[in-house]
């Protein structure tokens, strides 16, 4: 594992390190759903081109090096087929750029919308909290849908001998425990051993996602040590690690079963050391996550930095107040219906973060807010930010009062975001075979540059 994301920095001399280990396989994700649905819905990375091809530079100088395969999941940080497609193609440019020629092992799981549907009308989708029962509707409204693989399309990439694994959606610990897991190792350390470093090295001293980790998997358990010297992994640390992203820190659902650490033993073997044993696999009905982003709706925001003694005494009843002017204001000036925008108020320095109501007598320094306003258009969003903006602006706490001019960070006040991407689609899928709902392609690099010749 040699870091805790693709693109956010490896430390060469760890890698050097870790091959000095002689590793058998290097295994990591390349993002997540933390950031949003943005890059799922445009099959763009969070992470920018310069950075990724730094990384992949240096693993496929390793994999050139030791002959052992890379691994990569959650490629292009969502995913979907556009984001797997960015990532080989800066895998195929330092191939042809250093000379190498890899076999490269291509895995989609984004799905047809119409597949969706039918597994829908067969009963095979169930749904995710928070969110109901699916519908076609909510179906038509995605951009892009992801289903979550499992370890086993990296067995079958593997068992292509593939040198590179570019994978689309991934569980986080499913493509670090693939390798081992494909090797015959058990279930229940290889599943625990890949949850505690799908972060790379946060869960050592180092806390940090840039760092790496080693991993050795046998018979009974598995043993974790940073990939950094001078870093150490603690029981503490390592045990601790269930509690992340994680609603209950004792089972870790996956794709095809449950990781059971109720009984796991965790012992500190030498300083930076930890070996656990103890933990389990309970098999389960094979399902997999579906994921969906839409962006169907537009907004426009509006910010202020307010330092008005009156609104900072006062701020829930200004807020009310505002938010009442302001609606009231887009629907007079655009003969919309109530139903047909949304406007929220977010107000920095107060609540603006949390959303709940601040002890009694708190009282703010000052505070930065933010009205966005959403629609189905881009034009209308932009039209009630124009209609509301004398108001937003200048609005005092009480009629009567002087008028306030608070500050404005940027001019024009309304600044367009365009698209609102969510996820809409956040359901389980059961299958019979977890390659069912994959697609891998397959394909040998032939060098146009050899650099190193």
């Amino acid at each position: 594992m040699p870091e805790g994301s693709l693109g956010v920095g490896i430390f060469p001399d760890e890698i050097e390190y870790a091959l000095a280990r002689h590793p058998h396989a290097m295994a990591l994700d390349a993002g997540s759903t933390d950031s949003g649905a943005a890059y799922l819905a445009t099959g763009k990375s969070k992470n920018d081109r310069g950075s990724v091809k730094k990384d992949l530079e240096l693993l496929m100088s390793a994999q050139h090096r030791a002959g052992i395969p890379i691994l990569i999941g959650t490629s292009g940080q969502a995913g979907g087929d556009l984001n797997v497609n960015w990532t080989r193609d800066i895998v195929l440019e330092i191939a042809q750029e250093q000379g190498y020629t890899p076999k490269i092992a291509l895995l989609y799981s984004e799905q047809d919308p119409q597949l969706i549907k039918r597994k829908l009308a067969d009963g095979k989708i169930s749904s995710l909290p928070p969110l109901g029962d699916l519908d076609e509707a909510t179906i038509d409204r995605c951009l892009h849908i992801v289903a979550l693989m499992g370890p086993e399309p990296y067995f079958a990439a593997l068992e292509a001998g593939a040198d590179i694994i570019i994978g689309g959606r991934t569980s986080d610990p499913a493509v670090i425990a693939a390798f081992a897991l494909w090797k015959g190792a058990p279930a229940g350390p290889s599943w625990h051993a890949g949850k505690i470093a799908e972060c790379g090295g946060q869960a050592t001293s180092a806390n940090n996602g840039q760092r790496g980790m080693l991993l050795q998997i046998d018979a009974d358990g598995f043993e974790v040590e940073p990939a950094d010297p001078q870093s150490k992994a603690t029981v503490n640390g390592i045990s601790a690690h269930l509690l992340y992203e994680n609603k209950n820190p004792w089972r870790l659902a996956e794709p095809g079963g449950e990781l059971d650490v109720t009984e796991s033993e965790y012992i500190q073997v030498t300083e930076s050391k930890v070996r656990v044993t103890g933990s389990k696999w309970i098999p389960r009905p094979y399902t997999m996550k579906l994921e969906g982003a839409s962006g169907d709706l537009f907004q426009t925001i509006m910010i202020v930095g307010i330092v008005d003694p009156d609104v900072l005494a006062e701020p829930e009843l200004f807020h009310n107040m505002m938010l009442a002017a302001l609606t009231e204001r887009a629907m007079s000036a655009t003969g919309l219906g109530r139903e047909e925008f949304h406007i929220s108020l977010r107000m920095y320095g107060w609540n603006g973060v949390s959303g709940t109501t601040p002890p009694p007598g708190s009282t703010p320094l000052e505070i930065g807010m933010m009205c966005v306003i959403t629609a189905k258009t881009q034009e209308l969003a932009s039209q009630i930010a124009k209609a509301c903006n004398p108001y937003f602006f200048h609005m005092p706490l009480r009629l009567g009062m002087e008028l306030p001019s608070y500050g404005w960070p940027f001019t024009p006040g309304d600044i367009d975001r365009g698209a609102v991407y969510e996820f809409v689609l956040n359901h389980v899928v059961s299958i019979d075979d977890p390659l069912e709902l994959v697609r891998m392609h397959v394909q040998d690099v032939e060098a146009k540059v050899a650099a190193h010749a």
